[in-house]
C-alpha cells in the first residue's frame, strides 16, 4: 500500500535515527558520568556488580509475567480520545493515521520518565540495597511504557511472541549504538512482514519468551547501565545519581520505542 508524505517523512527520519549512532545526549551523559565510573570502578566490590547484572537478567525473565498488570487497555483506549482516535480494540489502531498515533504515543514519554527519576532519587538515598531493589522497578516502569507506546500504534504487547522486540529496545535503550538500531529494526521488519499477511509472529530469534532469550541478553544492558547504577552508592550523590540514571534510561527507551513502532507501522502497510 502507497504512504502518504507524513509516513515518508517518519520513514526517513527512522532512517536518520538508525544511522546516527549514539546520540549527543548519550555521550554527555556518558561524558557526565565519567567521574562516578572511576569511583565505582575503585569502590564498588566485583560481587555487587554481579549480584547487580544478575538482576537485569532476572527482571527481563519475569516480565512476561507482569505483563497483565502494568498497563490496563482500556485505560490506552479512553485516553486515546483525547487525540479524536474512537476505536473499540487495541488492534484497531493499527488502521488510524500515523500523525494522530504519533502524537498519541509521546503523550505516555513524560510520565514514565518522571516517575523513574522520582523511583531512582529515593533508591539513591538507601544504598546497596535499595540498587538492587531499584531495578526491578526502573525495568517495570521501562516495561509498562514499551506497552503504552506499542499498543498506542495497536499493537497490544502482552503476547510472549513480543518479548524478542522488548529485548531489542532495551538493547538499544542502553547502548544507544548503530548495530543495536541495525538489529532492533530487522527484528521489527520480521514483525512488519508477519502482521500484514495476518501470519503469526514468533521473532527472528530463537524461542518465543524471555525466558527462552535469557542466552541471548546483550551484553551492553549490563555494561551501560549497571555501573552507572551503583554510583548512587557515593555518599551525598546518591539520590541526584539515581534520578538522573532512571531518567535517562526511560527517556531512552522512549525514544527507541517510538522509532521502532514508527517503523512497524510503516513497513507493515508498505507490505498490505
Amino acid at each position: 500500500m502507497r504512504l502518504n508524505d507524513y509516513e515518508k517523512q517518519a520513514s526517513r527520519e527512522v532512517e536518520s535515527w538508525k544511522s546516527g549512532g549514539v546520540s549527543l545526549i548519550q555521550q554527555m551523559f556518558h561524558l557526565a558520568m565519567k567521574p562516578v565510573d572511576w569511583v565505582v570502578e575503585r569502590v564498588v566490590p566485583q560481587n555487587l556488580i554481579d549480584q547487580a547484572s544478575d538482576g537485569v537478567a532476572g527482571v527481563l525473565a519475569m516480565l512476561n509475567d507482569a505483563s497483565e498488570w502494568t498497563y490496563n487497555e482500556a485505560d490506552l483506549l479512553q485516553s486515546a480520545k483525547k487525540f479524536e482516535i474512537e476505536v473499540e480494540k487495541i488492534i484497531d489502531l493499527r488502521e488510524i493515521p500515523l500523525e494522530k498515533l504519533d502524537r498519541f504515543a509521546q503523550s505516555h514519554f513524560n510520565e514514565n520518565a518522571v516517575m523513574a527519576a522520582m523511583e531512582g532519587g529515593g533508591a539513591g538515598l538507601g544504598g546497596a540495597a535499595l540498587i538492587l531493589a531499584d531495578i526491578p522497578l526502573l525495568f517495570t516502569i521501562n516495561f509498562r511504557l514499551i506497552q503504552q507506546i506499542g499498543g498506542s500504534y495497536g499493537f497490544s504487547m502482552r503476547d510472549p511472541e513480543f518479548q524478542p522486540l522488548v529485548l531489542a529496545i532495551y538493547n538499544v535503550a542502553a547502548s544507544g549504538s548503530a548495530e543495536a538500531k541495525h538489529d532492533a529494526l530487522k527484528e521489527m521488519s520480521v514483525a512488519a512482514a508477519a502482521f500484514a499477511h495476518n501470519l503469526e509472529y514468533r521473532g527472528k530469534r530463537a524461542g518465543g519468551t524471555l525466558r527462552d532469550q535469557e542466552r541471548h541478553l546483550p551484553r551492553e544492558i549490563a555494561k551501560n547501565l549497571i555501573g552507572h547504577k551503583l554510583g548512587q552508592m557515593i555518599p551525598l550523590a546518591g539520590a541526584a545519581v539515581g534520578a538522573g540514571i532512571n531518567y535517562w534510561f526511560t527517556t531512552q527507551t522512549a525514544e527507541a520505542t517510538y522509532m521502532l513502532f514508527r517503523s512497524l507501522y510503516v513497513e507493515r502497510k508498505e507490505r498490505l
